[in-house]
């Protein structure tokens, strides 16, 4: 190995600090440390060796502290008075990590592992140290080995021993103590002792984190599932990616197993797929792989088990294989801490926890997640009959189940195909076949096959027809022949076989005898059936055969005509059958107002929508009512008639009851989440958009629908200032998003960057901002891409990215130059990149370019002024701009002086300033300060703190020069001048903040 200079290996450590955690810092901070021995500084050596505790500490190799730790103790044993103050106490502190990892390590003796716990209370002992942090070692060996009543004295000492410098921080002490309670079936308590943790008043490095993961079982025991999905959104994503935090992963992917999520619990595991390896922490692969085997369990007996999952030692698994794998290893490591303890409870543990049952069926956590494929074998399983009950073998039973599935289905209930699903799974094991059920039957078969557009579906519908005839059943063969037209209709049949078809379906049901009750509604029907159907007619005959309008100049006059063609036709049919098919008109009903609707007429449009809805009420047809309600709700928002629109959604969930399609329930719930969050209420809106994905994704729309919800979702989320899950969320559904036009993926881009910001997450956020700006390169108007850029600059800046920060500034420059309608944003641009000139160096080049910078942004303000002389706006900006020069002429003072009296400073890169520069300087400061002041001061009471700062800097300034009276003068100045006003008009922290200004100028000068 090359020879490390003492130089390379101060440098090597300064960079290993800030390295990420894993395998690849640990190797190097090995390297360093054994450099550094051979180098012979002991010193050197000892901040090797620290530096290498720190490393394992933070990684799945923690068990290795134990060699770098024993090697320090031994430096400190020969040469105590060598370790600095510091170094003394970070050796005690690594104490506590040792005894984890010993208690983490099997392969340790527990005589050894007993006498380190015993080593480390004689030296806490002997430094005057509590024995708080031993009590709390000593718990974990005790219960870990099955000494409960060690264990529980441990806690109870833990507890009582007081607070010193070697005690944990007190938000990992309360996530080991409730830790401790939920092992002893205290839930509760455990919570209890979270909060102040959970609510991010107690914090550090990996809490809460840990707590986060911790707490998600005891929720949803207690049946807090909201609380329990808040902490997954919010945990999972500060633990992912985080070698330390596998254990915490671990519990993610085992709350996503337990909670009916077994393919977001699939993508926790992809995430992580190269951490599904033999860890050299034992205790942390037992945890993590632990929590793994309980989702590839629930996959398994879900049918998933042949379903690919992720490659363990280079092999890519199965969920089967990577099972068997995971679980003969994890039993393997529970078999070793078994015979180093001395007890089974480690294995019974890991056995236990495998096979947990769900504890919540099916819980939406709102973030997308891609569906699992329909498991071999599922519908035979699911078609299977239920072993038969009393009441289902009796004929009497089955013949109560046709009648209220015919019920149903004469209603147009929702339920009924599930109805006729359990008919056909009885049907079988009746004694005797009757031939209209199986009729019936066909008739559900042939439905559903033209609901879903199937080729075969006209076919079927004929035999139907055939068979409903040969029984004497004309009302249902007349039926099935109208379905006929439809089901023709929907695979592009020409118009005249359509027409053909219709006809025959009419000719049918008047054809039916005037004594069938069925005979008008038939007939009803058919009518309605041909206006829809003819509309369509009419739309593909105005089509020429390379798909476009045969009279394009013509087209819009056409489609108008269509309109009110068609709407003449659904109001001859209300007027005609108001009495006789209630349920028929309110369908015709609904259709007028979609057609007005397209006609651009929502006022005239809402009345419709309104019968309808009540139409099928009285009809006994509440779910019908449901699509004219969420569409007026719609319409009423765009209006603005903000609570007649809630009204209108309320009334339209509260109908959708019995609906049993899934993207109908997740569109009532949207509909209403929108208004809701328009209207400020944020709570109820995020509780709806939740429901509302969850069911567009069971209908196989989470793409559409369900982006939509998760959308709004978010910024409910982020309203109530539950950042972290909006985000999570957001991101979740961010590819669905982008496919929805350039407008949404500018918002939904922009919004997911002012979350990361929040978050502190600012290169992220700023590659958000400049993807949105690049989405907006197109646009007419060059705005919103300048306003982008400006996020984005200000975001690389705050994240210390200068030169990416002044490329993003230059690009907004140039876009609101560009506009040239917004002088503000364009002069806090040219001020940012003023001071972004400065943090590398503050030189005399550097500040002048900064002073031209400052004087662009004055010259900016004065053009905007000549048009607006008075605007309040641009004057602030203008003393800001001054106040920020003089900002700048006193940094490069200040750093003159710094750099005459350093003996080491470059003078080609910072020359010194001469006596009567800087006097001219800060005469330069103190005008620019006066200037700036004066004009605060006529803007008026909201200026008064800024007025404040520039006389304070000014005063400042004038006694640097060795004019203090000056500087008192102007404080008294502003003394008198506010005791003459009103008291109202006195801010509180004023007469008090210049009094003590005044004090100490004088101070200062006596």
């Amino acid at each position: 190995m090359t020879t490390l200079t003492h130089e390379e290996i101060v440098r090597g450590l300064a960079e290993n600090r800030e390295a990420p955690n894993g395998a690849a810092r640990n190797a190097h901070a090995e390297a360093l440390a054994g450099a550094a021995e051979a180098g012979g500084d002991r010193a050197l050596f000892r901040e090797a060796l620290d530096n290498l505790i720190n490393a394992y500490l933070y990684s799945s190799e923690s068990p290795k502290i134990l060699v770098p730790f024993a090697r320090l103790l031994q430096e400190y044993d020969k040469d105590p008075a060598a370790f600095s103050e510091w170094e003394a106490h970070s050796l005690f502190w690594q104490f506590k990590w040792v005894a984890t990892a010993i208690a983490d390590s099997p392969g340790i003796p527990l005589a050894s592992a007993t006498g380190w716990l015993d080593e480390m209370e004689r030296r806490y002992r002997l430094a005057g140290y509590s024995e708080r942090p031993v009590r709390d070692a000593e718990l974990w060996l005790a219960h870990a080995t099955g000494d409960d009543e060690r264990a529980e004295r441990a806690f109870r000492g833990w507890l009582a021993a007081e607070r010193d410098d070697m005690s944990d921080c007190q938000a990992c002490e309360l996530g080991g103590q409730g830790h401790y309670s939920v092992l002893q079936g205290g839930d509760a308590e455990a919570l209890e002792l979270w909060q102040p943790v959970l609510t991010g008043e107690l914090v550090c490095a990996e809490e809460p984190h840990r707590v986060l993961a911790s707490s998600l079982l005891p929720l949803l025991r207690l049946g807090r599932t909201d609380e329990a999905r808040s902490n997954h959104l919010r945990g999972y994503r500060m633990a992912r990616g985080n070698e330390s935090l596998l254990p915490s992963v671990g519990k993610h992917i085992e709350f996503c197993a337990l909670t009916g999520n077994t393919s977001r619990g699939l993508e926790v595991l992809a995430e992580h797929a190269s951490h599904v390896a033999p860890l050299a922490n034992l205790d942390d692969r037992l945890a993590f792989h632990g929590g793994i085997l309980v989702l590839l369990h629930r996959l398994r007996e879900q049918g998933h088990g042949d379903l690919p999952a992720v490659s363990y030692e280079g092999t890519p698994r199965t969920v089967s294989e990577l099972y068997e794998v995971l679980y003969a290893g994890c039993l393997d490591i529970a078999g070793q801490f078994d015979a180093r303890n001395g007890t089974t409870r480690v294995s019974d543990r890991f056995l236990a926890r495998v096979v947990r049952e769900p504890l919540a069926a099916d819980l939406p956590l709102g973030v997308r997640s891609t569906g699992l494929p329909r498991p071999a074998g599922a519908a035979i399983v699911e078609a299977a009959p239920a072993v038969p009950g009393p009441d289902v073998a009796t004929p009497t039973g089955f013949t109560e189940l046709v009648a209220r599935a015919r019920s149903a289905r004469d209603l147009g209930r929702p339920g009924a195909d599930a109805l006729w699903a359990e008919v056909a799974l009885r049907l079988d094991a009746q004694p005797v076949t009757d031939p209209l059920v199986r009729a019936d039957l066909a008739d559900q078969q042939a439905l559903a096959a033209a609901r879903g557009g199937a080729p075969e579906a006209r076919e079927l519908l004929a035999a139907v027809r055939d068979q409903y005839r040969a029984l004497g059943r004309a009302e249902r063969a007349a039926l099935a022949e109208l379905r006929m037209a439809g089901a023709a209709a929907q695979s592009a049949a020409a118009p005249a076989e359509i027409r053909v078809l219709l006809r025959a379906a009419l000719r049918s049901a008047e054809a039916l005898d005037h004594a069938e009750p069925l005979r008008a509604r038939r007939i009803a029907l058919a009518e309605l059936s041909a206006i829809r159907l003819e509309s369509y007619l009419r739309t593909v005959e105005a089509v020429g055969p390379d798909g476009h309008h045969d009279h394009g100049h013509h087209h819009e006059g056409d489609q108008e005509h269509g309109h009110g063609e068609f709407a003449a036709e659904l109001s001859a049919f209300i007027a005609a059958h108001e009495e006789t098919a209630p349920d028929l008109v309110a369908e015709a009903e609904e259709m007028l107002g979609r057609v007005t609707l397209a006609q651009g007429d929502p006022e005239r449009a809402l009345p419709m929508l309104a019968a309808s809805a009540a139409r099928a009420l009285a009809a006994g047809r509440p779910w019908q009512a449901v699509d004219p309600l969420v569409l007026r709700a719609g319409v009423l928002m765009s209006l603005d008639r903000a609570e007649e629109a809630e009204q209108a959604a309320r009334s339209g969930l509260e109908h959708a009851a019995e609906l049993t399609d899934a993207e109908a329930q997740g569109a009532v719930r949207l509909t209403l989440a929108d208004i809701l969050l328009r209207r400020g209420e944020t709570t109820e809106a995020a509780a709806l958009a939740l429901t509302a994905a969850h069911w567009f994704d069971r209908a196989g729309l989470g793409a559409d629908g369900g982006a939509q919800a998760r959308l709004i979702l978010a910024r409910a989320y982020a309203r109530n200032e539950r950042t972290a899950e909006a985000a999570e969320v957001l991101q979740s559904a961010l590819p669905d998003l982008l496919e929805h036009g350039d407008g949404q993926t500018v918002f939904v881009r922009e919004f997911l960057g002012d979350l990361l910001r929040r978050l502190g997450e600012l290169r992220p956020a700023a590659e958000q901002y400049l993807l949105a700006a690049e989405a907006t390169k197109g646009w007419e108007d060059p705005r919103p891409q300048a306003s982008l850029a400006q996020s984005a600059a200000d975001t690389l800046d705050d994240a210390g990215l200068a030169e990416e920060a002044v490329a993003a500034y230059e690009r907004a420059l140039e876009l609101h130059r560009r506009t040239g309608t917004d002088p503000v944003a364009e002069v806090r641009v040219l001020r940012s990149l003023a001071w972004l000139g400065l943090r590398e160096e503050i030189t005399a080049t550097t500040v002048d370019r900064a002073r031209g910078r400052m004087g662009e942004a004055e010259a900016v303000l004065e053009a905007a002024l000549a048009t607006d002389p008075v605007a309040p706006a641009l004057r602030s900006e203008l003393a800001q701009t001054w106040h920020q020069l003089a900002q700048v002429l006193d940094r490069y003072v200040a750093t003159a002086r710094e750099a005459d009296g350093d003996e080491a400073a470059d003078p080609a890169r910072t020359a010194p300033l001469s006596p009567a520069q800087v006097d001219a300087l800060r005469l330069e400061e103190i005008e620019l300060w006066d200037r700036s002041g004066r004009t605060y001061a006529e803007l008026g009471p909201d200026h008064l703190r800024d007025r404040f700062q520039c006389l304070n800097n000014a005063a400042w300034t004038e006694q640097e020069r060795g004019d203090a009276d000056a500087g008192a003068a102007r404080v008294t100045a502003l003394i008198d001048e506010a005791r003459t006003l009103p008291e109202d008009e006195v801010p509180d922290w004023l007469l008090p903040s210049a009094e003590r200004l005044l004090t100490q100028l004088k101070g200062r000068t006596g």
